[in-house]
């Protein structure tokens, strides 16, 4: 969306035209967006084309009325500036599940895991970890992790190897909770890996490319 037909949306909005159709002239938009008649009566008509805005002629000036698809719009942006002042509180993920090597069930099913997991985050995993598939540029937010206290999982050896520490953080994925469980010796990856109480791909319907919300927060 071109940042100035977001901003006359706005301003629409701000004089009530989500809910009431709202009198105005070209001319007044004009002036509320300090710009001419003109280029005004320019936006409203790209507005009236993507069908996120509906006119209808008053007796002197257009009846203007908010469509539901620009509700929609204007509640997109609200929740992303929702999230960028939460971004003390929270970190938000949009991904995709993929599969992976197998891995996080062996790991997940050691006994020196286990009885950690169950006491520092307070649930026993499912065998496994749901693994999603963040985008490249997503993974500058995992920065911010560095700035907030992990639950730790300590490493631990058995006769056969070495296990390492693990740095977990409480987080949902599609609203179910669980944690983002991050190798301490590992560079971080676009895969992030959760594990949950429960089978997430069975309790989600989840299969792999379908897209998943991630949400860490350090509150809890």
């Amino acid at each position: 969306m071109k940042a100035y037909l977001l901003q006359t949306l706005k301003e629409i909005a701000l004089l009530g035209g989500i809910k009431n159709k709202v009198e105005l002239s070209s001319h007044e938009l004009g002036k509320q967006l300090n710009t001419s008649q003109q280029t005004a009566s320019r936006y409203l008509l790209e507005l009236d084309k993507k069908k996120l805005i509906s006119r209808e002629h008053g007796i002197k000036k257009q009846l203007i009325l908010i469509t539901k698809e620009g509700k929609n719009l204007l509640q997109s942006e609200y929740t992303d500036f929702q999230r960028i002042f939460d971004l003390s509180d929270k970190i938000f993920f949009k991904g995709k599940v993929t599969s992976g090597l197998g891995e996080g069930r062996y790991y997940t099913e050691q006994k020196g895991y286990t009885k950690q997991f169950q006491e520092k985050l307070g649930f026993k995993p499912y065998p496994g970890t749901l693994n999603a598939e963040i985008e490249y540029v997503e993974k500058n937010k995992l920065r911010l992790l560095n700035d907030h206290r992990a639950i730790v999982i300590d490493g631990f050896k058995t006769k056969n190897r070495s296990f390492g520490n693990v740095r977990c953080f409480k987080a949902e994925i599609n609203k179910k909770k669980g944690a983002i469980v991050l190798p301490m010796r590992s560079h971080y990856s676009h895969i992030l890996e959760f594990i949950a109480p429960i089978y997430l791909r069975g309790k989600l319907n989840l299969k792999d490319g379908d897209n998943v919300n991630i949400i860490i927060n350090f509150k809890e």
